[in-house]
């Protein structure tokens, strides 16, 4: 059973900071991709990282690259976003997300919102 449990969000002023954490069990991370999505109101879900299993290389969008960063820790099994320069436009859910053949897993989502 898969099962990804993301913490680390909260309250942020614009320009600031924050890790997020993804606790994956029932993988292994240097076998399957890991993601981080994220989505605010009334708006579609969208990717904002990504980090392949075999080799760990990582790609992100335009809209975050030079200010996110995936990495992950084979030996704890969990999956971070360092998120720095933070704008009013990151505010949003972000959900830890895995796929597994035909079968998609999602964390419960962590709330970040980027506000003075």
């Amino acid at each position: 059973q898969v099962q990804l449990v993301e913490s680390g969000g909260g309250l942020v002023q614009p320009g600031g900071s924050l890790r997020l954490s993804c606790a994956a069990s029932g993988i292994t991370l240097r076998s399957y991709a890991m993601s981080w999505y994220r989505q605010a109101p009334g708006k579609e879900r969208e990717l904002v990282a990504t980090i392949t299993g075999a080799g760990g290389s990582t790609t992100y969008p335009d809209s975050v690259k030079g200010r996110f960063t995936i990495s992950r820790d084979i030996v704890k099994n969990t999956v971070s976003l360092q998120m720095n320069s933070l704008k009013p436009e990151d505010t949003a859910i972000y959900y830890c997300y895995t796929r597994l053949g035909y079968r998609n897993y999602w964390g419960q989502g962590t709330q970040v919102t980027v506000s003075s």
